[in-house]
């Protein structure tokens, strides 16, 4: 009997968002080339946090609907506006990303940016960079799981291979990554002292600049997840859409 049942599909914060963005382009009350209001505003008058507001500019942004210039607000892509609306729907019926792609693409994504990192990375950059690491260790060290701490060592790592596209892409999957480590409980058996050493041979191979060292200490990091990502490939859909 519930083979029959149909699983609900309960819309995010950032669906709806972008729903509402796209009726107000559908309604011409937004027209190509006008400039959307601030996130606050947006936030405010959604009644939903501001992270969920960035995060639906940012997925927009990725697919070329949006344009953010600094100093200058966020635009509508200039670009017809039937176009808009089937690209938009193009973004809302994507199917949800499957644990095992997310690692795969994660993955393919984590060794170029350690790679460009040690060859472009600044003295700011190994401060930010040092400075995540220790965020992590201080919270491991107190017996808490640092699955943020984890991944903003990541970002401040895509940051510094200064290409901002490949950092376009981590921010992209960074909140499914988060949502599928903490359902999946993905940190319940890592050994932090082992992520702590891998993420200090990343980190030295940045400040020494060795492309080649950078990229293998993190294929080396990431062994172990991409591993798990394919004991659970059978059971990681259901999980994702609870």
């Amino acid at each position: 009997m519930l083979d029959n049942l149909q699983k609900i599909k309960i819309d995010k914060p950032v669906d709806k968002i972008i729903g509402q963005i796209k009726s107000l382009i559908s309604n011409g009350e937004i027209k190509p080339g006008d400039k959307l209001p601030s996130e606050r505003a947006l936030a405010d008058h959604l009644g939903v946090g501001r992270s969920h507001v960035r995060e639906a500019i940012l997925k927009l942004e990725f697919y070329g609907i949006l344009k953010t210039y600094p100093q200058n607000g966020t635009f509508v892509s200039g670009i017809g506006i039937v176009a808009l609306e089937e690209l938009i729907s193009d973004v809302l019926n994507l199917e949800e990303h499957d644990f095992k792609s997310l690692v795969e693409t994660r993955v393919l994504l984590e060794k170029q940016a350690a790679y460009l990192a040690a060859k472009r990375r600044t003295s700011e950059d190994i401060a930010s960079i040092s400075n995540a690491l220790s965020a992590y260790e201080k919270k491991t060290k107190t017996g808490q799981q640092a699955v943020e701490e984890d991944l903003l060592f990541h970002i401040k790592i895509a940051e510094a291979s200064k290409n901002n596209v490949l950092k376009s892409l981590m921010m992209i999957i960074t909140p499914d990554i988060v949502k599928n480590y903490i359902n999946l409980k993905v940190c319940d058996d890592l050994n932090f002292n082992k992520t702590l050493q891998e993420h200090q041979a990343i980190l030295e191979s940045i400040i020494n600049q060795d492309p080649e060292a950078a990229s293998a200490a993190m294929a080396i990091h990431l062994k172990d997840v991409s591993e798990f990502s394919e004991s659970v490939k059978d059971l990681q859909y259901e999980m994702i859409k609870k």
